[in-house]
This record gives structure tokens, C-alpha cells and sequence, in this order.
């Protein structure tokens, strides 16, 4: 679904049914140089069980038109901005990665709007080492295959998305050079370089880029229920069944609410 956003195009994946603002809505909220895709799986069956749902893509970031927003409380500004355009007035939010701090930041600026709140793979202060932001700087396709392989608890996850056998690696990697190529490449811009209520954390035991150690003192804060599951960063591709059935729960009086 395209919408228009402090007057730019924006894009929001719906999960194969048609938008319905009267419904319970879940926004999901992607991180860095991926786009709406990588909630498919979930957005697919919160859409055909009751709910409208809103799968965003950033802005410069594909579909959505840029230039790439400089912060999270931007990215926040915008995502409630959609949320508007679409006659949307509460809604829940699942964030991954750095969409988790932005729908953090949704629900601290709009507490009324914010139902429940999802962060996967999240962390705080999300740091990122200065080899991995040098390597984006100067080559983003090499920091491309690094953070894959930061990203991933093992070559080849089983059960994965979407079936058994699937290349998350080359999946992910592909993903990521052509959001980068099409996206704020587009204006410039080494999109790379550039992004680096009640709460659930979903985490992944053997996450490299965002340890679950680096939770404690932010899910002490939010006093958050934490679900860990057996995977990496990456949780959404390589244990979808697992973040589905964390996530029911998370978003428990909403679905109650269809």
C-alpha cells in the first residue's frame, strides 16, 4: 500500500489482504538496510488473522522515497506520520534491530497511540565496533558480507523462512546490496554507513550483533518479558515459528480485541 508522508511516497506491505483501519493494527517496523520483506512471514499471518497490518519500508530505503531520516526520533516522527495518513489512531508495534528503539521512541512520544510494543534483536546502546563502521564506510559490500555473518547463528538454520534448505546468507546479502544500490544510493547517500507500554524483548541466544547481555539494564528499565530463542540476529528468517508464537502472546489484548 502506498501512502504519502510529509509529502513523500511511503510503502507499507499489508500481508496480502486489503488495509482495513477498523481492525486491530500491528505495525512492524524493520532495522538497518532491510526493508518491509523481512516480516513477510509474520505480517502474512497477523493479516489473515483479524488484524491490519502495516509492514513499513523506511524511507530511501526501496519502495519508500528518501532521503534516509538522520535519527530514530525521526524515524519515529515518520512511522506515527504513517500511521495518520493510513486512519490509523492506536496500533501495536514489533521493531527488529534498530526498528526496535524506534518504535521505542514511538511509544515514549505517543503513549496513547502504542497498544503493546515487540523488540527483537534489540540492545542498549545498540553499539556498533568502529571496524564494522569503517568497513561500511569505505567498503559497504564487504561490511555487507560481515554483519550476514555476525547476523546468523549457523550456515544453514532448519526449520528456516521460507522452507527448509533456504540460503538465509545469500538471502539476507542480497537483500541488503539491493536496498543499498536502489534505496538512498539513489540520492548519495552510503545508506550503509548511515542507519547504523508493555514491552517483550525477543532475543536470540547466540546474537552477535545485539547480546542479550547488552538487554539487561533497558529490559530492567521497561521491566520487559524477555523470550530467548536458539538463533542470531537475524530471528525473524531463522526461527519465524519461534518469534510467531513470542509474539501472540506480546500482542496478546489486541488479538483479543479482534
Amino acid at each position: 500500500m502506498e501512502l504519502t508522508v510529509h509529502g513523500r511516497r511511503a510503502y507499507a506491505y499489508t500481508g496480502g489482504k486489503s488495509f482495513d483501519a477498523a481492525l486491530p493494527c500491528i505495525v512492524f517496523i524493520h532495522g538497518a538496510l532491510n526493508d518491509h520483506s523481512v516480516w513477510n512471514l509474520l505480517a502474512r499471518w497477523f493479516a489473515h488473522h483479524g488484524h491490519a497490518v502495516l509492514a513499513l519500508t523506511q524511507p530511501g530505503h526501496g519502495r519508500s522515497e528518501g532521503p534516509p531520516l538522520a535519527s530514530v526520533e525521526a524515524l519515529a516522527d515518520w512511522a506515527l506520520a504513517l500511521l495518520d495518513a493510513a486512519g490509523v489512531a492506536r496500533a501495536a508495534v514489533a521493531g527488529h534491530s534498530m526498528g526496535s528503539l524506534i518504535g521505542l521512541e514511538m511509544a515514549a512520544r505517543a503513549p496513547d497511540r502504542i497498544t503493546q510494543l515487540a523488540m527483537l534483536g534489540t540492545a542498549y546502546p545498540m553499539k556498533v565496533s568502529d571496524a564494522l563502521l569503517a568497513t561500511a564506510r569505505e567498503q559497504p559490500l564487504a561490511a555487507i558480507d560481515m554483519v550476514n555473518a555476525f547476523s546468523h547463528s549457523s550456515l544453514a538454520a532448519k526449520p528456516s523462512f521460507p522452507g527448509p534448505g533456504m540460503w538465509l546468507h545469500g538471502a539476507s546479502r542480497a537483500l541488503m546490496r539491493r536496498v543499498l544500490a536502489g534505496g538512498g544510493g539513489r540520492e548519495g547517500t552510503n545508506l550503509f554507513e548511515h542507519d547504523f507500554r508493555p514491552v517483550t524483548f525477543i532475543l536470540g541466544e547466540r546474537d552477535q550483533m545485539t547480546s542479550p547481555k547488552a538487554t539487561r539494564d533497558i529490559a530492567a528499565a521497561l521491566r520487559a518479558n524477555i523470550v530467548t530463542l536458539p538463533a542470531g540476529h537475524s530471528l525473524m528468517t531463522e526461527a519465524p515459528d519461534g518469534v510467531l508464537n513470542a509474539l501472540r502472546p506480546a500482542l496478546a489484548p489486541t488479538l483479543q480485541a479482534s
